[in-house]
Parts: structure tokens; sequence; C-alpha cells
């Protein structure tokens, strides 16, 4: 009789378990559940378009950030178009000037003043007129700006801004002013007349031309952010990546004693940017 109870009761709580466990069906005759009022709607009301359909033109200036023997300061602009509110195309372009930097002095500092083709270290002009300069450079790209937002200083003044990333290919034109009277090495690294023992090859590499003058082609990779003045005026802070192959010193870096191109290789070259950018037209539209 014991064993009976309790095997009922055992029962009992299996099937009651089990009932909370196995969730209710719902009848076809009951409601569809509410739907609340902010569904497909905007994620932002009235928003303003400060991009989207609109031409950007910014006058603009650059210094690189990594440079090992001159720094280069220039002035340009860029072009952009703004297909949406995150996809825009465009370029620009750059002329710049050239600074010594502070490695550059120190090793002058070193060198002797007058050419010694005795001694494989360069003379102060061996040296310093092989070093190149970036008279030009530039990009075209594809842009996204996959984040937009808000800024407030002390909850009283209010500024728009948004972050884009860019991708694409550059170029640059490169020049040096080698002196004939010192890149004067018809063939660098080649034997002038391997059949007279006499005759040795020049395995000087301070008198071979530098090689890194010319134009050259590249990749682009930048990013930045715009800070809007108004609906149509923004402060541009970018940081930009040009990568294309280069010799900046015009030496002989791979040490075979000759200068050739295998002594060039594909370096970034990084800048910083600040512009303002005017975008057209200048009535901006708003998200409903």
């Amino acid at each position: 009789m014991k064993n009976q109870s309790f095997t009922s009761v055992t029962l009992a709580g299996l099937f009651a378990a089990t009932a909370l466990l196995i969730p209710s069906v719902a009848s076809a005759d009951d409601p569809p559940p509410r739907r609340s009022a902010l569904d497909e709607q905007p994620a932002v009301r009235h928003r303003l378009l400060l991009v989207a359909k609109r031409l950007e033109a910014t006058p603009m200036f650059e210094s690189t950030i990594n440079a090992d023997f001159r720094h280069f300061i220039g002035a340009g602009l860029k072009l952009e178009y703004h297909l949406g509110d995150m996809f825009s195309i465009g370029g620009m372009i750059v002329g710049s000037t050239s600074l010594d930097t502070k490695l550059t002095k120190r090793v002058v500092e070193t060198l002797e003043p007058d050419v010694n083709n005795m001694t494989r270290e360069p003379s102060v002009q061996e040296f310093t007129q092989r070093l190149n300069t970036i008279p030009l450079h530039g990009s075209i790209y594809a842009s996204l700006t996959p984040w937009y937002g808000k800024m407030a200083a002390f909850g009283k003044a209010y500024v728009n801004f948004d972050f884009y990333f860019q991708a694409g290919l550059s170029f640059a034109t490169l020049k040096s002013d080698c002196a004939s009277s010192i890149c004067n090495d018809p063939m660098p690294g080649i034997d002038p007349a391997p059949a007279d023992p006499l005759v040795n090859a020049d395995d000087n590499p301070n008198n071979d031309p530098p090689l890194n003058s010319g134009f050259r082609p590249g990749l682009y990779l930048g990013g930045g952010i715009h800070v809007f003045i108004n609906e149509f005026l923004a402060l541009d802070l970018a940081i930009r990546d040009y990568a294309f192959k280069d010799n900046p010193s015009g030496a002989d870096f791979n040490a075979d004693l000759a200068v050739q191109d295998d002594d060039s290789r594909f370096l970034h070259h990084l800048f910083v940017g600040v512009g303002v950018s005017v975008m057209v037209p200048f009535k901006v539209k708003r998200t409903r």
C-alpha cells in the first residue's frame, strides 16, 4: 500500500514538471503580438546628410612623419564625390618641398667635404646630392565612411563628425640632382675591360647614378575625420600612406658595390594632413 502511494505521488510530480516545461500552444484565435511604435523607424530622426550626394573640395597641407633623410611639406587639393552617406570616390594631388632631417645633418657632420675615390665613405657632396625629393605626389581612391556622430562641449557647443577610410592607387614624381662630375660612372658594377687584367672594375658606388628619379606608381591607404564647422564647412584631419618603390639615399643599399635597380625597395611614405573641406551644394538635406 505504501509502495502504491509513493508511486502515485512520484507520477503526479513528473506529470506536473512536464506540464510546466512544455510551452503552451497559442490558440489560433489569440491576437497577434503588439508591435512597438519604433519598429521600422529610422535610427536618427531629422539627421543632417552632411556628405551624401555632395562634392567635397579640400585645400590641404601635408607633412611626412617617418622620413629618414628629408621631410616633405606640401600643399594640394583633394576632390571627392560622395555617392551616398557611406561611399565616395576621389583623388588628390600635392606639391611639396623638402627639409633635411636631423639624421641627415648628423651624417653630414661626419663626412669629408672633398671627394676621395680611395675610400668607401662618401663625401658631403656625394651624400647630399644623391638624396631625392618628392616634388609631386597624389592618389585616386574609394572611401568608406562607416561612423558618424555629434560631439558636445560644455553641454552647449555641438559639432557633427564622421570617420572615413580610403584605399586606392598612389603616384609620385621623384627627383635627385647629382652633378655629372660626381655621378659619372656610365656602367655601375661592370668591368669596362674584362679582358685586360690591368684595368679593374670600378667598385666605388659613390660615383654611380642614384637611380632614384622619375615616376613611381604604387598603393594608397588613408584614414581621417571630418569635424563639421557648419553645414558646408569641415575641418579634415587625416593620416595617409603612399607606398611605392624608392631609394631615398640613392646609395648602394644591398652592399653589392654598385647602385642598381635592386637597391630600390617598396617603402611606405606616411603623411599627416590637415585641410578645410567645402561641401557643394551648400544646402544640406535631412532624413525624415
